[in-house]
């Protein structure tokens, strides 16, 4: 047959999202020779030329939202009919992976693995009832049910969750390791003075990200530290909004907007605190990277406590109440912790993406091994 398995994976886009770098965490720390990753996508993401450099195919179908149920459903079926060497499928769409998964076994592509990044949908009452329809065809749609955290699993798998594999969210430790230097390096690249408190923020402008609290709160932190700034990392669809908010708030000096990163591991040197304030979570990789520089965070009593990955660097904090938060972060600022870890605590714990490709590559293998048995089993049986 010759050369690497070819594994199918199926996003909107390959955009900095956290999902998307999993999959390219993953896909960068794979032994290529054995499996390589192709793309299902619906619109330009930024880390498509990286994939195209280390080998993955890019395919593209136009998205349900831009061209409605049954017109997505048919460009589906097209692909499928003009790719059918695919062996395995990897859908990382939640429950819109309903619909996808559903097309691929009718296509007759034998392993269909559906994982969930996320506790809850996006959208208004009729796209989240959408999302609830076609949901309902992941359970018998798909062979694997993969998911990041016991709450993701529950929330798109139901009674299906107890048989999925928890995937941790790692992350290359070594990059986010704490440098003195590269802390002086981003503060002054990025004109932050020496006492200056920098809270950061990692997020996509959506709903679920919930930065209009993120600045509320900052504003009420800022009363007390004149002296204290706050990163913005990121880029969507409510950017504008919450920069006309830090406008109207007479906060333009002190919130940076910093847009899309490549080199968040460097960012993150320069923060002094993580807040992430989310609605609903999976289990952010971006609250791996923190405790993986050292970072103090307080997040949301909404984010699932397996992304505490025992580093006691992770505070939870109700939205209700911004006192809360405020009384934790000046708590935790005044500890001044040594932001040094140990390498092997992330291994031991399972967020080092290493381990995790290893394990993840490994599934692949030895899901093809068993199909070309079946295969020369139905060869011989027939002779």
């Amino acid at each position: 047959m010759g050369g690497p398995l070819r594994v199918l994976h199926v996003a909107v886009n390959m955009n900095r999202g956290g999902a998307e770098t999993l999959i390219m965490n993953l896909y960068r720390n794979m032994n290529r020779a054995n499996v390589q990753f192709d793309f299902l996508t619906c619109k330009p993401g930024d880390f498509d030329n990286e994939i195209m450099k280390m080998g993955g195919k890019i395919h593209r179908i136009p998205y349900i939202s831009d061209v409605g149920h049954f017109n997505y459903i048919h460009g589906l079926r097209q692909f499928f009919s003009t790719n059918s060497r695919y062996k395995i499928i990897h859908s990382h769409l939640d429950k819109m992976s309903g619909i996808v998964l559903r097309e691929a076994k009718k296509a007759g592509i034998p392993v269909r693995i559906s994982h969930s990044h996320n506790t809850k949908s996006e959208g208004g009452v009729a796209a989240r009832t959408y999302k609830w329809l076609v949901g309902n065809y992941i359970i018998p749609s798909s062979t694997t049910f993969f998911a990041c955290s016991r709450d993701a699993a529950k929330w798109l798998f139901n009674k299906k969750s107890s048989s999925s594999i928890i995937l941790k969210n790692g992350i290359e430790y070594d990059r986010f390791r704490f440098s003195k230097d590269t802390r002086q390096q981003v503060r002054e690249e990025l004109n932050i003075k020496e006492n200056t408190l920098v809270l950061g923020h990692v997020g996509r402008f959506n709903h679920q990200k919930n930065h209009s609290f993120l600045i509320d709160l900052f504003t009420e932190f800022h009363k007390v530290h004149e002296n204290a700034t706050l990163f913005l990392i990121g880029n969507g669809e409510l950017r504008s909004v919450i920069e006309k908010k830090v406008r109207d708030l007479q906060l333009v000096e002190k919130v940076k907007f910093l847009g899309v990163r490549h080199d968040i591991e460097r960012i993150l040197q320069g923060i002094d605190l993580f807040v992430f304030p989310s609605i609903h979570e999976g289990l952010p990789v971006s609250l791996i990277e923190a405790q993986g520089s050292g970072l103090p965070c307080i997040i949301s009593d909404r984010i699932s406590k397996e992304v505490d990955i025992g580093l006691n660097l992770i505070e939870y904090a109700p939205l209700e109440n911004i006192e809360s938060w405020i009384e934790k972060i000046n708590n935790a600022l005044s500890k001044k912790m040594l932001r040094i870890q140990n390498s092997d605590f992330f291994t031991e714990k399972g967020f080092d993406i290493r381990t995790t490709a290893k394990k993840i590559e490994n599934f692949y293998l030895s899901v093809e091994d068993e199909l070309n048995e079946e295969i020369t089993n139905d060869f011989y049986s027939n002779v």
